[in-house]
């Protein structure tokens, strides 16, 4: 199967076109080699390469030809520096995928995986004592600087108890990169409709690994901590460090495109099917960071306090639906993952 990975040259997609070269699969690559995410050139894929923005319509269909799927993974990720990255984000995520679909309709080509994200659902899932499952606001900043960092449940203010969100959640972005990435859910399934197109989504958890680039607003926590530990300085932890996660190795989550690029064509047709990709086993970012740390063999985090609003306090996935429907199970355990992150390369520093 002839497959255009676009982002193909990051630190997720570079990985996705890897595995499915393994698989047997011909990878093509198209990757604008955006500063944010690529401070310094990276390591070229082994596979057909198109420097071109997927933004550019031109390039993007001339892309397309001979393509039988798409893997789309381009994308600004992270929530940046401030809300004047809106603009951007907004135009990479969004108005990409729909340069990106349009071409796809033009050109015939009706199977499509997109790299989806968690953050999509906003905060996870809560239990109240009282009232069953719940779902807690935004967190004022007022009770964030008093470091009063639990939701509470809005009917009686009690202590509430985080679960597994499951992919039939209801849908609460709250910042700009979640928005985005919850329109382009919107756009897929749009396109599928249209054009008898068949579309998974992947809604990955926080991806972790070798080849994270570092000393970036548009990074991930771990390689926030990974390229601190790089400096010998302590990992900075917010909040209070108890926030839940589900860290999923990157290797995991190549090999969950592979398999739903395999699976997609037997999907219904007109149709757009989400799917959690995590570990399935939550751990805290405070946790994440001790294990990080000791593996590398540098000092202790230090936990700050410290908040950004947008932030959810926990958000932890119940992977189960693509285990059983297309047979995913992650592979690397967490202490076994944090500690090849420890000690691997990650991408240049800004400069």
């Amino acid at each position: 199967m002839r497959v255009l990975v676009t982002g193909g040259a990051g630190f997720i997609g570079s990985q996705v076109v890897a595995a499915l070269a393994a698989r047997g699969h011909d990878p093509v690559v198209l990757d604008a080699l955006l500063p944010a995410a690529h401070p310094e050139p990276p390591p070229l894929p082994d596979a057909e390469w198109i420097h071109a923005d997927v933004r550019d319509r031109a390039a993007t269909a001339r892309a397309l030809r001979g393509v039988d799927a798409v893997c789309h993974q381009a994308a600004m990720v992270g929530l940046g520096k401030d809300f004047a990255d809106a603009p951007e984000y907004v135009g990479c995520n969004d108005l990409g995928t729909a340069v990106l679909l349009a071409a796809m309709a033009e050109a015939g080509v009706t199977e499509l995986v997109l790299a989806g994200s968690m953050v999509v659902y906003g905060e996870g899932r809560y239990d109240c004592p009282r009232h069953g499952q719940v779902r807690p606001g935004p967190r004022a900043a007022a009770d964030l600087t008093a470091g009063r960092f639990e939701p509470l449940c809005r009917e009686c203010g009690a202590e509430l108890t985080p679960g597994l969100v499951g992919e039939d959640a209801g849908m609460d972005p709250r910042n700009v990169y979640a928005t985005t990435k919850l329109a382009q859910e919107h756009l897929a399934a749009a396109w599928a409709r249209a054009t008898g197109g068949r579309a998974v989504a992947l809604r990955y958890h926080n991806v972790y690994g070798p080849g994270m680039p570092r000393d970036t607003p548009y990074a991930g926590v771990a390689s926030f901590f990974r390229s601190a530990l790089e400096r010998g300085e302590a990992p900075r932890v917010f909040e209070d460090g108890r926030q839940r996660r589900d860290f999923v190795h990157v290797g995991d989550v190549a090999d969950a495109n592979a398999i739903a690029l395999e699976a997609v064509r037997g999907r219904e047709p007109g149709a757009l099917s989400a799917y959690n990709t995590g570990s399935g086993t939550p751990h805290t970012v405070g946790e994440m960071a001790a294990v990080l740390a000791a593996a590398h063999g540098g000092p202790s985090p230090v936990v700050t306090g410290e908040f950004r609003l947008g932030d959810v306090r926990h958000i932890t996935a119940d992977s189960r639906r693509l285990r059983a429907e297309l047979g995913w199970n992650s592979q690397v355990g967490f202490a076994e993952g944090m500690a090849e992150f420890a000690t691997s390369g990650l991408r240049g520093a800004v400069g």
